[in-house]
């Protein structure tokens, strides 16, 4: 019996839009009032922050990615460049707990703007929203695909009504104001490194791309500056429109933006902020799910998750699993907890997949690159050196329980694949 091959659906356009969908998302919409208590008018600087450390990564990304074109990309590089599988398979585990735990914190920030405008009970709407997006998942990639395109389309739509109607109220305030100086504006910096991430997400697709070795670096690096251009051009618009003060007080910021700017129209941000949400939960439980079958397909995990619906030709049951897990960190309830244990994970495995990029330099220089980061000594890439160390130093400014927790999803991730090989036997 022929075995089922994922469908190449997608294209550069798509592709595109799902790195947007899943970058601008709950991280801007609910994270950004915490972080202007941080930075007060200087809020632009800690995206910049993030937009920096974000793209050195992405040219490791995007390098890596037209080397290799398979799902659980972060397994493919690093068994590559270490050649250790225990490293792989942890890492790779622990980017999908990263994607089951930003799901989560993304639902409930979905559930708080939901109950909000229709009085419905908090937990009940994660749940429900991600049982909907689960649904979808399992539906098809070129329908979760297309409805990631509209729901970007509100994203990006509710971000630009902000830059717009905030454009007459720039230079209000003076925006190089820092009350907690620069260790405000990396602290904050290491935050909304949750409302960047995604872009990584894309390498996930490269089995459902064509010519995925071409089209995937460019989507990384288009998504993402596209993004950071709203997301600086946000940060400038509500500080001046609100006092940063009372942005950090508010769990719903750009709402509160909204309805400074327009009025009795503002209820058409919150519907704009539940479509966004729940088009980042959609395309994080499309990347966790893929991430399990790529491990699958490998040998790593349970055969169960690389089985492929004949209907819709999607891995069932790695959906499925990926939805439950994701029930578990909704009944958390906090979303900055969540979300900051989320960038701790991003933080780490990011290190190591730019310490990935300057290795296979130096042991694999005969496979084929279709892109090449920029800027090298030698055969150093000098964008993979400044990720590396940029990821470990942000860790540093996140606080010991957030980190003390992420590194405790590792160790269980280890667990698990110690538990999974002793069954093999």
């Amino acid at each position: 019996m022929k075995k089922l091959a994922l469908k190449k659906d997608v294209n550069l356009f798509t592709l595109v839009m799902y790195g947007i969908g899943v970058i601008v998302g709950a991280g801007i919409y609910v994270i950004i009032g915490k972080a202007a208590a941080m930075t007060g008018n200087s809020l632009w600087m800690a995206f910049m922050v993030s937009f920096f450390v974000g793209g050195f990564t992405a040219m490791s990304y995007a390098e890596l990615s037209s080397m290799f074109s398979k799902d659980a990309s972060i397994y493919h590089y690093t068994q590559n460049a270490f050649r250790k599988e225990w490293v792989s398979v942890t890492m790779t585990l622990g980017e999908i707990a990263g994607n089951i735990i930003g799901a989560a914190a993304v639902s409930l920030g979905f559930a708080a703007y939901f109950s909000a405008v229709f009085g419905t009970p908090y937990i009940w709407n994660a749940l429900g929203l991600v049982i909907l997006m689960s649904l979808v998942n399992l539906k098809g990639i070129k329908e979760s695909t297309i409805l990631t395109i509209f729901m970007t389309s509100a994203e990006v739509l509710g971000l630009i009504l902000i830059i717009v109607f905030g454009i007459p109220h720039w230079g209000s305030v003076n925006y190089m104001e820092m009350p907690s100086g620069a260790f405000g504006v990396f602290s904050a910096a290491a935050l909304i490194f949750f409302a960047f991430l995604g872009f990584e997400d894309i390498v996930n697709m490269s089995e459902e791309t064509r010519n995925a070795k071409k089209v995937v670096p460019k989507a990384l690096l288009i998504s993402l500056a596209i993004s950071s251009i709203l997301y600086i051009l946000v940060s400038i618009s509500v500080v001046s429109i609100v006092d940063w003060r009372t942005l950090g007080q508010s769990e719903a910021p750009l709402k509160l933006v909204a309805g400074q700017i327009l009025g009795s129209l503002s209820p058409i941000m919150s519907f704009i902020i539940l479509f966004s949400t729940g088009g980042t939960v959609l395309i994080l439980l499309l990347s966790g799910s893929r991430m399990l079958y790529g491990l699958s397909e490998a040998g790593k995990l349970p055969k169960a998750f690389s089985q492929i619906n004949g209907k819709t030709r999607t891995p069932h049951f790695s959906v499925l699993l990926t939805m439950v897990l994701v029930f578990a960190f909704v009944m958390m309830e906090s979303v900055e907890f969540v979300a900051k244990i989320t960038d701790f994970m991003a933080f780490a495995i990011f290190a190591l997949v730019n310490l990935s990029n300057i290795v296979l330099r130096y042991r694999r220089p005969d496979i084929k690159r279709e892109f090449k980061s920029p800027l090298s000594i030698g055969k150093l890439p000098v964008l993979s050196l400044m990720g590396f160390l940029s990821c470990l130093a942000m860790i540093f400014f996140l606080e010991l329980d957030v980190i003390l927790v992420g590194a405790l999803v590792l160790v269980d991730a280890a667990g698990l694949l110690v538990l999974w090989k002793r069954m093999k036997r």
